[in-house]
Parts: C-alpha cells; structure tokens; sequence
C-alpha cells in the first residue's frame, strides 16, 4: 500500500512518542500503583492493557469517528462520564479489597489475576475520552497529507505509538512491581499500598467527572 511512514516521518514521530509516553501521566500513574500494590506480573498485565487500549483510539481516529464524538458535546460529555465512573469503581474495588501482601494459600486463585487487570487496563484506556483527544490533536502532526492515505498514515502512526506504549508502560509495571516485592517484606503495608492505588484511580476519576 502506498503512503507508507518514511523513516524520518517515524523517526521523528517515534522521538516525540517516547517523551510522551515517559512523561507522567494518569495512565503511568496507574500502571504505578497497581505494580507497586500487587507485584512485577499484575503491574505488566495492567501496563500492556492501557498501552493495547491505544489500538481503539487508533482506529478510532483513522476512521474519523473520534473527530465526530469531540466535536459532539452530549457524546462525548457521556463518554467522559462513563470513563470517569468506570475509574471511580476501580478505585473503590481497590480500596474495598485492600490486604496485606501475603501468599495465597495452596489451590486458591489470587484476587485478582494478571488477564483480569489486563482487561480492566484496556477498559480504562479505551473509554477514557482524554486519550481521544490527544490522538487526535498528536497523530496529524505528523501526517504528511500530500502523500495521501491519511487514514493509513494515522493507523501507522497509532501502531508505533502502542509498541512505544507497550515498552514503556511494560517497564514501569516491572519496575514498580519490584519495588513493592521489596515493601513485601513488610507485608501490612501490601493494604496501604492497595489504598493508595485506589485513591489515585477515585482522583483521576472524579477529574474527569468534574474537570471541563
């Protein structure tokens, strides 16, 4: 197919996408809290979900329909409302469930598996109407339009932009997740750390909710 990325269109595109994707942010912190609250494997599983949750903003944006939704205030005003609830129950669940870093007894499943958090991060990242416009104000700056297929340039574009996420967020889960193995030796505070994961997904819940 024609209009294929060139390699200093990419290359300039992947330099701005690893400064964006390293800045903090509500999906780092996210991916933060769940690593350090419940170890290495659930902050990886959380950080590959929200960075795969970019594939939906990606097509999203390639077919128009994110433009569309941003330029509709009650569909996006309901996007953002359901985003904004969907982070505020995460964030009770979370403080709900709180426990001390302990090891589950023999036969019996942890509270929450790698797949669950990895599903419950592509939800977070997919219905949050922020990152819809973000990919749309961020992707055309580096559509070269005179090269035509602008949709197949976003699609390459966002595609970059998830491998970016996938790393970064894929890193930082690990990473927080060993710092938390680490508070493990101390295992009562596993609870607190459960409920400092919890108030940041209340916060940036009820900032959606509540920020125009």
């Amino acid at each position: 197919m024609d209009a294929l990325l060139t390699l200093p269109q990419a290359a300039t595109f992947l330099a701005a996408a690893i400064l964006i994707a390293l800045a903090p942010g509500p999906d780092n912190l996210m991916v933060l809290s769940i690593g350090m609250a419940r170890g290495a494997k659930s902050g990886v599983a959380f950080g590959l979900g929200c960075a795969l949750g970019c594939l939906n903003h990606t097509l999203l944006a390639a077919l128009g329909i994110s433009a569309l939704i941003a330029a509709s205030p009650p569909a996006f005003t309901a996007l953002k409302i359901a985003g904004g609830l969907y982070l505020v129950w995460l964030g009770i669940q979370a403080i709900r469930n709180a426990r001390a870093l302990t090891p589950a007894p023999a036969g019996e499943a942890p509270a929450e598996t790698p797949r669950k958090l990895f599903a419950k991060g592509l939800v977070a990242n997919a219905i949050n109407p922020k990152v819809i416009l973000y990919f749309l104000a961020f992707l055309p700056q580096f559509v070269d339009s005179q090269r035509g297929h602008v949709p197949w340039q976003i699609a390459q574009l966002g595609v970059l932009f998830t491998l970016v996420a996938v790393i970064v967020f894929g890193a930082i889960g690990w990473f927080a997740g060993s710092i938390g193995e680490r508070i493990a030796r101390r295992p009562a505070i596993g609870a607190w750390l459960d409920r400092v994961a919890g108030g940041i997904f209340l916060a940036l819940g009820l900032r959606l909710l509540v920020v125009h």
